[in-house]
C-alpha cells in the first residue's frame, strides 16, 4: 500500500474514532481558555487592602473566616481541597472539596467572596479524569494522540497535494 493512501485510511477513520472525545476536549478547552473572562466559570479574584506585602493574619485565622461560610461546606482542614495565596493581590482563596471557593482578605481576615468554581470541573472533563481514571488514560490520552496523528497525516497529505500541483504547473507551463 502506498504511503499517501495508508495516510488518507488513517486519516479518514482516526477521524471517526476520536470524534467523540475531543468534541469533549474541544469544548472544555474552550471553557477553559475563557475562564478568566467569565465569572461562571471561574470567580474573579477580589482586592485586599494590603497588596505586595506579608499576610498580617495566621493561616488558621483566615481559615476559621472560611469556616463561617456555611455554603463552601468547610468543617475542618480535611475538607480544604486547596489553599491559594495571591500574595499581589491580598488575599487566600480557599477552595472546598464541593467547588465552592472563599476569598479572604490577609491583613484584616474579611471575608470579600464566596462563588461557585466550575472551572476545576471542566478541567477534569477536558482531561477525562472526570469520568475514570481508565477513560483518562484508555480513551482521552488515545485521542489525543489520535489527534496528533491526523495532524501529521493531514499535513503530509497537504504537503503532496501542493507538491503535485506545482509539480504539474510547471509540467503544463513546460509543454
Amino acid at each position: 500500500m502506498k504511503t499517501h493512501t495508508l495516510f488518507r485510511k488513517i486519516h479518514h477513520w482516526g477521524s471517526f474514532i476520536i470524534a467523540l472525545p475531543l468534541i469533549i476536549m474541544i469544548g472544555a478547552g474552550v471553557l477553559l481558555m475563557l475562564k478568566k473572562e467569565v465569572e461562571w466559570i471561574q470567580p474573579s479574584s477580589q482586592k485586599g487592602i494590603e497588596r505586595n506585602s506579608v499576610p498580617m493574619a495566621s493561616m488558621q485565622t483566615l481559615f476559621d473566616a472560611a469556616l463561617t461560610v456555611e455554603t463552601a461546606g468547610f468543617t475542618s482542614w480535611e475538607e480544604l481541597e486547596r489553599a491559594d495565596l495571591k500574595p499581589g493581590k491580598g488575599i487566600i482563596k480557599f477552595v472546598s472539596a464541593t467547588n465552592w471557593e472563599v476569598q479572604v482578605d490577609t491583613h484584616t481576615a474579611e471575608v470579600l467572596q464566596v462563588a461557585q468554581r466550575r472551572s476545576d470541573v471542566i478541567e477534569a472533563i477536558h482531561d477525562g479524569s472526570y469520568f475514570a481514571d481508565w477513560i483518562k488514560l484508555g480513551i482521552f490520552l488515545p485521542a489525543g494522540i489520535g489527534l496528533f496523528i491526523l495532524w501529521v497525516t493531514g499535513i503530509y497529505l497537504f504537503g503532496l497535494t501542493e507538491y503535485k500541483k506545482i509539480k504539474n504547473r510547471k509540467r503544463s507551463n513546460t509543454v
